[in-house]
């Protein structure tokens, strides 16, 4: 699988990138109509937001470089250059839970309505999210068959995504995509 959505030469545009600001934006306006429905102003959650973004992707980051120290302690210069690749999902939701804790006491507003609000654009983005592993050939599941894959009956590009390095893995990020449509489905009927 290419990672590389469209190469212009002096730029390239990465599928992974694609698909997190895909996410982001689902998931984001998803959360501002939870907001109107709450009577939560726009403009604190824009302004929430704002924030939220930068500060998770650097808790992604950090949390990335933390638990690849052994690395990064010999290539310090290499922590910042975050588009070499390198961000965990938890270090972003950790210091985005400390942001938007930090942000609602400042201004008084009920945490756990905001936190309640946010869960459903963050499943959702979450899933859309996975697809970007998908096209970097990464965070996938054990290494299986040709047979097995097919036996599930993929879709055939899911199949020759999974070929990596010789051998087939099992699409991991395809079965948490799903679980967290199914979970935002849920989320929407309750």
């Amino acid at each position: 699988m290419n990672p590389i959505l469209l190469d212009l030469g002096i730029v390239k545009i990465y599928w992974y990138s694609v698909m997190i600001l895909l996410g982001l934006l689902i998931g984001g306006w998803l959360i501002l109509n939870e907001s109107k429905r709450f009577g939560i102003s726009e403009d604190f959650i824009i302004n929430l937001f704002f924030f939220a973004v930068p500060i998770s992707i650097l808790g992604a980051r950090l949390y990335y470089v933390a638990f690849n120290w052994a690395y990064y302690s010999t290539h310090l210069s290499e922590i910042l250059m975050i588009w070499e690749g390198g961000l965990a999902i938890h270090g972003g939701m950790l210091f985005g839970l400390l942001w938007v804790i930090f942000y609602t006491k400042k201004y008084k507003v009920n945490t756990y309505r905001i936190l309640d609000m946010i869960v459903v654009g963050l499943i959702i983005g979450q899933a859309i999210g996975r697809w970007g592993n998908f096209f970097n050939g990464e965070a996938h599941g054990g290494i299986t068959t040709l047979e097995h894959l097919q036996q599930l009956h993929l879709p055939e590009f899911i199949i020759n995504g999974m070929y990596i390095d010789g051998n087939y893995y099992l699409p991991t990020f395809l079965y948490e995509s799903i679980w967290n449509f199914i979970g935002f489905i849920i989320l929407l009927i309750v």
